[in-house]
């Protein structure tokens, strides 16, 4: 897994910077949407080449465009934004 984490500017929270595997397709999307779902009070973004979305939306997440090789930076703050990052970057980083 190729991430590095440093705090988010506001706020409690974390970036992490993951490589993907493999293009964020609708798989990938779709275990990241469901599982950012289940943090409450947490609010997550993908962001890709300048563009971010929320990272509960698979069609927004489809729609970044993001391909194997890419670096995606993920956002996420709130209570519990430690534990979510982990979580959601181990499913971009295992994207197959």
């Amino acid at each position: 897994m190729h991430t590095s984490s440093d705090p988010a500017p506001a706020g409690p929270g974390h970036r992490v910077r993951v490589l993907l595997p493999a293009d964020l397709h609708a798989r990938p999307a779709g275990r990241l949407a469901s599982t950012a779902g289940r943090f409450e009070g947490v609010t997550a973004r993908v962001e890709h080449r300048g563009r971010t979305t929320g990272a509960t939306s698979v069609l927004a997440l489809m729609a970044l465009g993001a391909r194997a090789g890419d670096p995606v930076d993920l956002i996420v703050e709130g209570p519990g934004a430690e534990e979510a990052a982990t979580a959601l970057a181990q499913i971009l980083a295992e994207a197959e």
